[in-house]
């Protein structure tokens, strides 16, 4: 098999994790056994798209990810979390939101983000229907897939949809993993991307909220992931090729500098993979830096440690997916990574 052909089936075989969500874990995780008890260590942890946040009231990490039932014995769709105090030890997670049965979606659970937000915790995530059909995009077939909005008054939930789970972007737009932006003066943003499964070169865009977290304005192209040379398409049977955007999420760093961490693939997999917006806004123009990491690693999301260390979170590999920690460096017009902390996430790598 020649190099080209051998390329392309890779790229094949990773972007179908995203079009079918059975094929992210090449099987289910084993159920914690009765005998099993915390602490859990990352390699033991099923977990994709992780988001961390660091509440200092509580001298708490919590894990957000989507609902793993092996883990926490509930088969309803949603999200759980783990928690820890030191980033190493985490307790087993339990269940925080389940997707109701009255909603248009009835899977997904994708890429779940808390956000502070006036007063109250809110949850981002994507959920979907595979029978609920868009218009067909050559040779694409388009299903609702949406970031949709749930709301607690506490970090630990429970969470209860806003809007009884309308998305936040026109239902008509396949939106995946939404994340919540506020820029200078205060305006929150959805900024999300743009599944390549309607609209075949994926895009990352950004849309202005009201202070409800509802839609207050136009959608706004930022990039398209062709734009981008590291990344490598797809090419499919028809001839055509697809790019995939992933997982973005908006960092200002201490000089005013605003970045994005975003995924896509290149020859060998997943990447992480940044952008810096020349004009500090948010609708750029926005310039590709170098990717963070490699190695078949991505959707990753930054937070401070409560010594005031920054640090990223992401997932690896794609399937059978556990977390790595780096230990980051803010250099002012860009991120740096000092090192992976293999000190707590033991390798990140699934046991055997």
């Amino acid at each position: 098999m020649n190099l080209t052909v051998l390329l392309a089936i890779r790229s094949a075989i990773a972007l179908s994790a995203l079009v079918y969500p059975s094929a992210m874990l090449a099987a289910p995780p084993a159920a914690m056994s009765e005998g099993q008890t915390a602490p859990l260590h990352m390699p033991q942890m099923p977990l994709h798209d992780p988001w961390i946040v660091a509440d200092r009231d509580s001298g708490t990490y919590y894990l957000f990810t989507r609902n793993e039932p092996g883990m926490t014995g509930d088969r309803r769709v949603g999200i759980m979390v783990y928690t820890s105090r030191d980033l190493k030890n985490w307790q087993k997670p339990r269940l925080v939101f389940a997707l109701p049965p009255d909603v248009w979606a009835n899977d997904g659970g994708w890429a779940p983000e808390v956000h502070r937000w006036k007063g109250r915790w809110y949850l981002f995530s994507t959920f979907f229907n595979e029978a609920d059909k868009l218009p067909a995009a050559g040779p694409r077939h388009p299903v609702r897939r949406s970031t949709l909005l749930a709301v607690a008054d506490r970090i630990d939930g429970p969470y209860a949809f806003v809007r009884e789970g309308a998305p936040i972007v026109d239902p008509s737009i396949m939106t995946l993993d939404g994340t919540l932006y506020v820029d200078p003066k205060g305006r929150p943003w959805i900024v999300y991307a743009h599944e390549w499964v309607q609209i075949g070169d994926g895009s990352i865009e950004a849309m202005p909220l009201d202070d409800n977290l509802a839609a207050a304005g136009p959608r706004q192209l930022l990039f398209r992931a062709s734009d981008v040379a590291w990344v490598a398409g797809a090419r499919h049977s028809d001839g055509s090729t697809t790019y995939v955007t992933d997982g973005p999420e908006l960092f200002r760093t201490a000089s005013g500098t605003l970045l994005m961490l975003w995924s896509s693939y290149d020859r060998n997999g997943y990447v992480q993979g940044i952008a810096r917006s020349r004009s500090g806004e948010i609708g750029g123009p926005w310039e590709q830096l170098a990717p963070l990491v490699r190695d078949d690693s991505g959707h990753g999301m930054l937070f401070r440690r409560f010594d005031g260390t920054l640090m990223m979170v992401l997932h690896h590999p794609f399937r059978q997916a556990r977390g790595r920690l780096y230990e980051m460096r803010d250099a002012g017009d860009h991120l740096a990574v000092v090192r992976e902390a293999k000190e707590l996430d033991l390798g990140g790598s699934p046991l055997p």
